[in-house]
This record gives C-alpha cells, sequence and structure tokens, in this order.
C-alpha cells in the first residue's frame, strides 16, 4: 500500500500530521433494475461486497439503494490503475453479465477525479 504524509496548519497555529492512501479517482454506477427485479439487484450488491474485499487498489465501496428501483455503487481508488483493474475485476464482470437479467437499461459509468476525501485509517 502506498501512503503520503501531508502536513496542514490549522487557524489556531497548531499543526497535524495525516497519514492514509490518497484517493484520486472514483466510480459512480446509477442501475435501474427491472419491475419485479429490485430484491435480486439488492442482494447483487450485499454478494459483491465480497468480491470487492479483494480488490487492494479500491479504497472505498458502497453499494446504495436511492430509491424503490434505483440502486447505485460508488466506488473510489487511488490512481487510474486502480480504477481500471476494478473495471475489469470481478464484479464489473458478474454486473454486465446479470444486467440484462437484472436492469431495465445498461448501467450508467461515470468516472469522477476525487478533489477531496476523509477517509478513516
Amino acid at each position: 500500500m502506498r501512503f503520503a504524509m501531508a502536513r496542514s496548519h490549522l487557524t489556531c497555529g497548531a499543526t497535524v500530521t495525516k497519514s492514509h492512501n490518497m484517493t484520486t479517482k472514483a466510480l459512480f454506477v446509477k442501475l435501474e433494475a427491472k419491475q419485479g427485479k429490485e430484491n435480486e439487484v439488492a442482494k447483487f450488491l450485499r454478494d459483491a461486497q465480497g468480491l470487492v474485499q479483494q480488490e487492494p487498489a479500491t479504497t472505498a465501496w458502497f453499494g446504495m439503494r436511492l430509491g424503490p428501483t434505483t440502486f447505485a455503487i460508488f466506488d473510489a481508488f487511488p490512481d487510474d490503475a486502480g480504477r481500471e483493474a476494478h473495471l475489469s475485476g470481478k464484479v464489473a464482470k458478474a454486473l454486465m453479465e446479470k444486467a440484462p437479467e437484472l436492469l431495465g437499461e445498461p448501467p450508467k459509468i461515470e468516472k469522477a477525479d476525487v478533489l477531496a476525501d476523509r477517509l478513516l485509517g
């Protein structure tokens, strides 16, 4: 794992040193479940957590429900290589295989640059 040290000066004059993986890249994937497949999409996201835990370059991963049929995945990475590894990994492969069965439309995958983060650890 790569660690970066950053120093910041607080307005009170104290100096704080912080250490964690720098997060620079992210994905936001919107998923629209087919009617009647909502529980299966939710289960898919819960089950995907185990696969993501095997990805050392995935800094953060969230499977979310945004509405009755709308779901999303948000994940973050230290760099482009980590993001690309995730996009060609087991979760992405499983999602693309299940998409025709579970989703009413193809997943909407948006790449993003992370401007700031707050991660524990």
